[in-house]
């Protein structure tokens, strides 16, 4: 999943793995929590993904432009 995100957003975004042990896998943006394996019970497929790039690509665009100094 990171290698999408990196691949869609190159560094633009920055991806955190941090391992939690049992198989966790969380998703945050922005500190809010936006994907869950233990709530969803299962690793997110292509459309959860695909969800997820949107989130992330809608909060890009929202953030204003970096100055240039």
């Amino acid at each position: 999943m990171a290698n999408e995100f990196f691949q869609a957003f190159g560094p633009d975004a920055a991806i955190a793995l941090t391992p939690k042990g049992n198989g966790r896998l969380e998703v945050y943006l922005d500190g809010q929590k936006i994907f869950d394996k233990k709530e969803e019970d299962k690793f997110p497929d292509l459309a959860k993904v695909r969800e997820l790039k949107g989130l992330v690509r809608d909060r890009l665009g929202a953030m204003p432009a970096a100055a240039n100094d």
